[in-house]
């Protein structure tokens, strides 16, 4: 039997794609079995979408507008929807995150969050989400649909050497990662470079940060704690910080350099090698 519940379209963003896709699979005289065979999906999976128990993946919000001809109501929607499964605190960085124009971040024990893959970031948020982990990644994932559009901001990572040697996921998962974070050197506005070990003590040495640079709005600078995320514009902190981030690009690796030691980490380290199947390499 299909579940009736109704919903308040306005108690949440996962609330109102609920209600609006009720509307629209019953003004088209649909069953919930019926939209999910147009869909490729169960009726229990649109029932679950429909009564806010289930959080709709991109996927599935692009189906649902060719098979109701709601000209991307869904697919402008589901945006909206994955961000407010995010942490409260987390979010407003995310929103200022998809205006930037230009992002510096130093990461120093893991892959940015716009540069990990769907496996690598499964491996990371299921260490704490295990009741949402399905839609956490989906979140993240979606986050980086900011670098795919027709102007994306300028994106410049600095990662610590020690990301590359930190096991996330199994060998397999961190080889696929360092394959993605390869593929990423040439592309215009993606630049990545390694902090070595090297470099010993540097500019960064209280932890990982991220400057969001905006056209015509004040800088940001944004770092998190454990339970939450500060932000500021505060014009001493954006200039102290903007210098220690020139000065971790000139202590770091040369893209070409960052390219040639995360391609030998990762035949070294997480390529394949005899009777290593069980246990990971030293």
């Amino acid at each position: 039997m299909p579940n009736i519940r109704r919903l308040d379209p306005t108690a949440s963003p996962l609330d109102y794609f609920g209600s609006e896709l009720r509307r629209y699979r019953e003004s088209a005289g649909l069953s919930q079995k019926e939209l999910g065979d147009c869909i490729f999906c169960t009726g229990s999976l649109v029932g679950q979408i429909e009564t806010a128990h289930k959080v709709p993946t991109r996927e599935f919000a692009e189906r649902a507008d060719a098979a109701l001809m709601t000209d991307g109501s869904f697919s402008r929607l589901v945006g909206l929807v994955l961000r407010s499964q995010l942490p409260s605190w987390f979010q407003p960085f995310v929103e200022l995150e998809t205006r930037a124009s230009y992002i510096s971040t130093y990461q120093c024990q893991l892959v940015y969050g716009l540069l990990q893959t769907e496996a690598y970031a499964r491996a990371v948020l299921g260490v704490e989400q295990t009741d949402k982990l399905d839609e956490m990644v989906a979140a993240r994932m979606d986050r980086q649909l900011v670098l795919r559009r027709e102007q994306p901001p300028v994106l410049w990572t600095v990662l610590d050497e020690a990301a590359l040697y930190r096991q996330i996921g199994g060998r397999e998962v961190m080889r696929d990662q360092l394959e993605h974070l390869l593929g990423l050197f040439g592309q215009p506005w993606t630049h990545l470079q390694i902090l070595p070990f090297a470099a010993g003590q540097h500019a960064a040495m209280m932890g990982s940060f991220t400057l969001l640079r905006f056209d015509g709005d004040p800088d940001i600078h944004y770092s998190e704690s454990y339970d939450q995320g500060h932000m500021t514009a505060n014009p001493d902190v954006i200039r102290e910080r903007s210098v220690g981030y020139a000065r971790l690009q000139a202590d770091a690796l040369s893209e070409r350099e960052s390219a040639a030691l995360i391609a030998r980490v990762m035949e070294e380290r997480y390529g394949e090698q005899p009777g290593s199947d069980a246990r990971a390499v030293a």
